[in-house]
């Protein structure tokens, strides 16, 4: 009678090591990638909140802003003195000053000059941001910016860009708003006027319509943010409240 002789003995074959090999290389490869996406999470979020607290000092500085306490004025190695001033400029800049305003002109690492152009206040979604006079990568970390238009509170359509925020920061929340919301725009001579919601909708990066100034005559706000993970863009304008 054949006898089938079992042993508890396990022959490690060179075939065997090789993937024992591979497998310890696998899973070292998926913790080190796991560990580099916590920590790339946790310096974003680092840089967003530092880059949100640059415009919060900003708007700090706005004496009419009832919302927010001024804080003590900080020294910023950016400021950029410019050349001479028209008449119509300094008495821009005095009535700024009477209202406690930041004239001041300052510079990005990539050279864009800028300055605090009005202040947009939507109390529908608790936003309240400085906008920016320009736009640039750099300065859409630190705020809402100016894309085209005219002058703030001017007739015509004040493109205003922002970021989307997941957590509700930014434009983060303007896919909240509906028609008839309001939004109140302070220029830097301290007049503020309200503008109302009558349309929202999602475009095409492409799709520079919105952007038209052809307003009728009209003073109107466009306000553009990201959405459907920066493939598109969404589009809410808003009118003069008279």
């Amino acid at each position: 009678m054949n006898q089938i002789l079992v042993t508890d003995k396990l022959y490690v074959t060179p075939e065997i090591k090789r993937k024992k090999f591979i497998y310890k290389i696998e899973f070292f490869l998926s913790v080190f990638s796991i560990f580099l996406l916590f920590s790339y999470y946790i310096y974003a979020e680092y840089d967003r909140n530092k880059s949100e607290q640059v415009s919060r000092e900003i708007l700090a500085s706005l004496k009419y802003e009832e919302d927010v306490s001024p804080t003590e004025e900080k020294n910023d190695p950016i400021v950029v003195i410019l050349g001479d001033k028209t008449e119509e400029e300094k008495k821009k800049e005095e009535t700024a000053k009477e209202l406690g305003i930041d004239t001041a002109t300052y510079t990005t690492s990539d050279g864009i000059k800028y300055t605090t152009e009005s202040v947009l206040k939507i109390p529908a979604i608790n936003l309240v941001y400085p906008v920016l006079s320009k736009t640039s990568p750099e300065l859409l970390y630190v705020s809402i910016n100016k894309y085209k238009g005219p002058k703030p509170n001017e007739v015509g359509n004040y493109c205003i860009v922002g970021h989307y925020y997941q957590s509700g920061i930014m434009f983060g929340q303007l896919h909240k708003l509906k028609d008839g919301d309001i939004a109140e725009l302070t220029d830097l001579t301290g007049r503020t006027i309200k503008y109302e919601v009558y349309y929202k909708r999602v475009v095409e990066p492409t799709d520079l319509s919105c952007a038209s100034q052809e307003t009728g005559g009209r003073k109107e706000l466009t306000l553009i943010t990201c959405t459907n993970h920066g493939k598109q863009r969404l589009v809410v304008k808003l009118r003069e409240v008279l």
